[in-house]
C-alpha cells in the first residue's frame, strides 16, 4: 500500500536541516507546487521521482532561494530560504544540468571567479584541489567550451562543492551524460554524502536514485505522494509503488 502524503501529514524530525512547511507555487492559473511539506536531517540524502511536470525542478528552485513561493515556508541550514541573508548561499550548493560556467573561460578560471564570490583564503590553492578531485587536473587551463558533457558536469560538481557546503541540491544532474559519465558522477556523489552534508536530487534515473539515497519520495503533480525510508521499500518492487502513487 502506498502511503499518500498531503499537508496535513509529513515526516517531523526534531532537530531538522531542511523543514518545508505548506509549500505552494503558481504560474498563473497552473499550480507547479500544492502544499508539499517535509523535514530532513543533517546527513540525509533524498531523491525525488516523478514525471516531467510534477514541479522537481521548481521545488529545487525554490529551496535553494532561486525563486520565491507563492505560499509557505522554508527553512535551511537554519536560514530563512526565501530571505536576503547572505550567509545562507555559503551553506548550499546546486548542481543541475545547466553547468552555470562560462564557456569561454578555463576550468581554473572557472573556480578561481567562484571563489571569489565566497571570499574564499586561498583561492588559487582550493580551486586547483577541486579540480584534482573531478578528475580534470590535466584539463585545468583548457577552456570549457571545448569539455565534453561528463567533463563540464564534473567541473560544475567542483563549482558547487568549491566553499564546502553544508547541503547539496542536485537537479536532473545525470542528464545527457553517458554510461561513463554517470558512473564518474554516482562515484564522486558518494564521496559527498556524509553525515554533516545533506542532498537533494531530483532524478528520472530510477537505478541511480535508489543507489544512492537513504529517503524517496515520488511528486506528481505539484504533491509528494509518496515518502519513505529506503529502509521500508522494496527496491525490486519499486516500479510498481512508483506507478501506483502516480495513479493515485
Amino acid at each position: 500500500m502506498v502511503r499518500r502524503m498531503n499537508e496535513q501529514t509529513y515526516p517531523v524530525s526534531s532537530d531538522p536541516t531542511i523543514k518545508v512547511r505548506n509549500l505552494r507555487k503558481d504560474f498563473g492559473y497552473f499550480q507547479a507546487l500544492d502544499g508539499i511539506s517535509f523535514d530532513l536531517k543533517k546527513g540525509e540524502f533524498l531523491t525525488i521521482f516523478g514525471p516531467n511536470g510534477a514541479g522537481k525542478t521548481t521545488l529545487i528552485k525554490i529551496l535553494s532561494g532561486l525563486t520565491r513561493p507563492t505560499s509557505g515556508s522554508v527553512c535551511v541550514a537554519g536560514f530563512d530560504a526565501l530571505g536576503t541573508d547572505v550567509n545562507f548561499r555559503r551553506e548550499i550548493g546546486v548542481i543541475s544540468h545547466a553547468s552555470c560556467l562560462y564557456f569561454d573561460l578555463t576550468a581554473l578560471e572557472n573556480l578561481l571567479f567562484y571563489a571569489k564570490l565566497y571570499s574564499l583564503e586561498y583561492p588559487e590553492v582550493k580551486a586547483n584541489q577541486a579540480i584534482n578531485e573531478v578528475g580534470l587536473k590535466l584539463r585545468r587551463h583548457d577552456r570549457v567550451r571545448t569539455f565534453s558533457r561528463g567533463m563540464q558536469q564534473r567541473l560544475s560538481i567542483a563549482r558547487a562543492t568549491l566553499h564546502d557546503p553544508s547541503i547539496l541540491f542536485l537537479d536532473e544532474p545525470f542528464t545527457g551524460l553517458d554510461l561513463q559519465a554517470t558512473n564518474d558522477l554516482k562515484r564522486y556523489l558518494h564521496t559527498l554524502h556524509t553525515d554533516k552534508r545533506t542532498l537533494i536530487m531530483t532524478t528520472h534515473d530510477i537505478s541511480c536514485g535508489l543507489e544512492m539515497c537513504d529517503r524517496v519520495a515520488i511528486q506528481s503533480k505539484g504533491k509528494f505522494v509518496f515518502m519513505e525510508s529506503l529502509d521500508h521499500i522494496d527496491q525490486q518492487d519499486f516500479d510498481n509503488i512508483y506507478t501506483e502513487a502516480l495513479e493515485k
